[in-house]
């Protein structure tokens, strides 16, 4: 459920029409419902309930601060893969303890930063990255709480290029090296073991492949505290997915992941950790955008629209699906046809939709793109030199820009020009 609805024939944000915000801000532009947000994340705090547990939303699906505020108000725990991203969290005043450092490739500069400003964990993709971690606590004169990210080989069953959980990818240590790992992380100094953790992928709609993996952490957990490690946390990363087409899709609902989690780690008496991104803020998003032109092609036609792969990039980098609605109602029975939907920007592969099923839209008709909220705003660039779009945030019948659009003379200031030119 979101709070985007048609009232008196106009698509709303809570209370707010879109057509007042695009008259304001123009388009196009990012628009969050704060009722959203706040819906989707206290599903996961209700799914979970009476476990301990914290819910920590993933920033690198959406990173505004007003956002992280929102959620932060409530509650919520930060998961972040940056030292932009933890800055980030502080500036929307979430403590340090209620934020966990996940990501790859930390440097001993992002390390030092945490440290100082205060960190939950961090959870350690390698051995090489675990002593970095231990050096620069030893030089701070403080010890590192870390769990162990590992990879238990489990298929996800997504896109390839969101799968984490595989021998195959990049993240994580391998389960197979997980014991000798974490005794080397015993031997360390200024380490402090808190738990195990996992994260399989992205965008997950069945609920086995969460199983298989967190009974291997089950396992692991048993094996581990035999050998005298104390594990208080497990940190099981986030992945379920949302419904994007609305017609075919239904993935599992935080209600039975959160009974699957009690199932096969209740009997553990851990703290669960869980990092939702997608879930919590992709359906709390839409990209509102104009119909610049509509063309007549060979055996197609094209509706070009002001807003661009650089805006919203999922399409053209994961053959992503998202609906696309008139911001004006049509009345049932109305016409539709086949169009391309399609940008500005000189490529191709800026195509939002083939061969969509739409009404008879024209010139200067609004349209907004559903499910747009995460990896959306984040994920912008200014290619072929356009601004990066505004992002609004709608709280009741208010509506404020969180992120303004930049003018190109602020775009084009940031470039410097060398003393010989």
């Amino acid at each position: 459920m979101d709070h985007f609805l048609y009232r008196g024939g106009i698509l709303h944000a809570e209370d707010v029409a879109l057509t007042e915000i695009a008259a304001a801000v123009g388009t196009p532009f990012y628009i969050y419902s704060s009722a959203t947000l706040a819906r989707h994340f206290r599903l996961f705090t209700e799914a979970l309930t009476p476990l301990p547990h914290l819910v920590c939303f993933a920033i690198k699906s959406l990173s505004n601060v007003a956002v992280l505020k929102t959620l932060g108000d409530l509650g919520a725990g930060m998961d972040v893969v940056s030292i932009g991203e933890y800055l980030r969290a502080r500036a929307a005043g979430v403590p340090g303890d209620r934020i966990v450092f996940s990501g790859v490739g930390k440097t001993r500069a992002e390390i030092r930063a945490a440290l100082e400003g205060g960190v939950r964990q961090f959870n350690v993709e390698s051995e090489p990255e675990m002593r970095a971690i231990s050096e620069v606590a030893v030089s701070l004169g403080t010890t590192a709480p870390i769990a162990i990210r590992v990879n238990p080989d489990v298929d996800a069953q997504t896109h390839a290029k969101i799968a984490t959980g595989k021998s195959e990818n990049k993240f994580g240590i391998p389960i197979s090296r997980a014991v000798p790992a974490y005794a080397e992380a015993a031997r360390l100094p200024g380490l402090r073991v808190v738990g195990i953790d996992v994260h399989i992928g992205s965008q997950l709609t069945e609920l086995s492949p969460f199983e298989m993996a967190f009974r291997k952490v089950a396992d692991l957990t048993e094996t581990l505290r035999a050998q005298g490690h104390r594990i208080e946390r497990l940190d099981l990363g986030g992945g379920l997915g949302i419904p994007y087409a609305r017609s075919n899709e239904a993935p599992p609902l935080p209600t039975d992941y959160g009974a699957m989690i009690k199932r096969t780690l209740g009997h553990l008496d851990c703290e669960i950790e869980i990092e939702p991104g997608r879930l919590i803020s992709g359906n709390s998003g839409l990209l509102v955008a104009q119909v610049i032109y509509v063309k007549n092609g060979e055996g197609r036609d094209f509706l070009i629209l002001d807003a661009a792969m650089n805006d919203l990039i999922r399409p053209a980098m994961y053959e992503a699906h998202h609906d696309i609605l008139p911001v004006i109602e049509t009345a049932p029975g109305e016409p539709t046809r086949p169009f391309d939907v399609v940008g500005p920007v000189c490529e191709t592969g800026d195509t939002f939709a083939r061969g969509r099923e739409l009404p008879l839209l024209a010139e200067g008709d609004l349209v907004a793109f559903r499910s747009a909220g995460a990896y959306g705003a984040v994920m912008a660039s200014e290619y072929n030199s356009r601004p990066l779009v505004p992002e609004v945030l709608v709280h009741g019948d208010q509506f404020a820009v969180i992120r303004e659009r930049p003018t190109f003379d602020e775009m084009i200031a940031r470039d410097k020009l060398p003393r010989w030119l």
